[in-house]
């Protein structure tokens, strides 16, 4: 690679407005998002066909790129619905699909709009690049399993777009082509169903004494997630074209966080400040939200006994609903809050999330009840704090609470 590589793009997951306008808020250059139907994160709330214009304005006013994720496997009875998905992203002139179902490609191409290969479709070595460029394929998403050596290998035998996750969960299956949730429960993951039996514990039984073992203190079937920003200038330097941040099942907080680390992270190593002190700060804000402990994935070769040793996140803060927004000045960048949930006093951290907002995190320096400077606000009452940013009536309030244990 050249001693002057290109700013990777940073690609960020949404699932809704108030995910949407904190990425774009947070820094990322571009998002990608899946409608309702045919998606792999059917459990996030998603968007609609009627949203699609609306979501590509927002972010082509912002001057970011909108990718669609078309990325499950598509039976006969729904390539009528593949199609009316793919004209309508088509009409509201979505910057390209994400997809690897050999008939949404085809579909896809036919209505000429740009081409991302899904990490699904496993791609791993530059002869099946080769092939799916002939197919009209631009960007490639990355097998996971791939190593940083072997994408030091395929960029220099290739000149397609390369694109390659650096955060967030991991699946202990092949490029997350997993069949135990649909062997339990009927809930392929393939069709972005997944209940995520893995991230459970097990007992293996002796059927002959009926004699029990738990399997270790890990989950033996749950990855913890993965975390590049202690290795990020390698894969800057490896020339990998856009970086990729998986989350759009997660809340609004974990990507205004995460969008917001690899922003600094990137903009640093250009600045020439990425340094160790700075990956250590990024590491412990990276913390502050949803994880499964952290993992290099399979970049630094392959993860052994890289297993969750707790179920659910480990995040070392925890959120809880204070109230709403009344009524936002902002001329004195202060807001009227209607605690309804519980107390707030100045020191609090405090994530305000709206369809618009995004999601807005600060601390509280300064309250206000009844015009008179208070130290504490208490459940019922309307107060007024500073926000150093624009939120909206009705935006939600919550109040960010250290948890020890994780800290």
């Amino acid at each position: 690679m050249t001693s002057t590589p290109q700013k990777p793009e940073l690609l960020a997951p949404v699932g809704n407005f108030a995910m949407l306008n904190a990425a774009i808020n947070a820094g990322a250059d571009s998002v990608y998002f899946g409608i309702r139907g045919l998606n792999m994160r059917v459990r996030a709330r998603n968007f609609t066909l009627e949203d699609l214009p609306e979501i590509i304005n927002i972010c082509h006013t912002n001057h970011k790129k909108a990718y669609l994720a078309l990325n499950t496997i598509v039976y006969e009875q729904e390539l009528p619905l593949a199609e009316e998905i793919i004209q309508a992203a088509k009409a509201a002139h979505v910057d390209a699909i994400i997809c690897w179902d050999a008939a949404v490609i085809q579909m896809v191409r036919q209505a000429d709009i740009p081409i991302h290969l899904s990490t699904q479709a496993s791609t791993a070595n530059s002869r099946a690049i080769q092939l799916y460029q002939s197919l009209g394929v631009e960007r490639f998403v990355l097998a996971r399993e791939c190593s940083l050596e072997q994408i030091k290998e395929l960029k220099s035998k290739t000149t397609a777009e390369i694109e390659t996750f650096i955060h967030g969960a991991m699946c202990v299956s092949e490029s997350g082509r997993c069949f135990i949730s649909q062997f339990l429960y009927g809930k392929s993951a393939n069709r972005g169903e997944c209940l995520q039996p893995c991230r459970r514990q097990y007992r293996v039984t002796d059927v002959e004494n009926n004699a029990e073992l738990v399997l270790g203190s890990s989950f033996v079937m749950s990855p913890r997630d993965m975390c590049t920003v202690e290795f990020l200038e390698k894969l800057i330097e490896a020339g990998i074209d856009c970086f990729k941040i998986e989350g759009r099942a997660r809340s609004p907080e974990y990507v205004k966080t995460v969008v917001d680390v690899y922003r600094r992270a990137i903009d640093a190593y250009f600045a020439s400040t990425f340094d160790k002190s700075l990956k250590e700060k990024l590491v412990q804000q990276l913390k502050t939200v949803y994880h499964r402990e952290f993992s290099t994935g399979f970049y630094l070769g392959k993860p052994i006994n890289e297993w969750t040793s707790a179920p659910g996140s480990q995040a070392s803060e925890q959120k809880t609903f204070l109230g709403l927004v009344r009524k936002y000045y902002r001329k004195a960048l202060a807001a009227d809050v209607l605690l309804q949930a519980g107390d707030v006093q100045i020191g609090d951290k405090l994530v305000i999330i709206g369809n618009t907002t995004g999601a807005e995190i600060f601390t509280v320096d300064s309250i206000h009840l009844d015009s008179k400077a208070v130290p504490k606000g208490r459940k019922g009452q309307l107060i007024g704090i500073r926000v150093p940013v624009t939120v909206r009536r009705n935006d939600e309030v919550y109040k960010l609470i250290p948890l020890e244990k994780n800290t």
